[in-house]
């Protein structure tokens, strides 16, 4: 610590360490918001490529619906549960997932 004393009485150390802590905590563009800002790129990034691959997913089952009757129908019979007039519906629930 004895060493230290004088290397701390030094204007340009002063100086350095009073710039340091300045752009640590102070600063408006300060280290701790700049790491916290990069988290949230990260995030949001990463939310984005989720929401292209729905998008991408969505577009192909939107096409093949509009192209196809036998994809439609088979689209609404498994994800609305529609049947036809003459047809019953029975529904198999796994109690491993509750």
């Amino acid at each position: 610590m004895k060493s230290l004393i004088p290397y701390l009485k030094n204007k340009y150390v002063i100086a350095i360490l009073a710039f340091i802590v300045w752009i640590t905590f102070f600063d408006s563009n300060n280290l701790i918001g700049r790491i916290k800002q990069t988290v949230l790129l990260h995030d949001l990034k990463k939310q984005k490529e989720y929401y292209l691959e729905n998008i991408r997913n969505d577009s192909i089952t939107l096409r093949l619906l509009k192209t196809d009757t036998a994809a439609l129908e088979r689209y609404a019979r498994e994800k609305y549960l529609m049947k036809k007039d003459n047809e019953d519906i029975f529904l198999i629930i796994d109690k491993a997932d509750d």
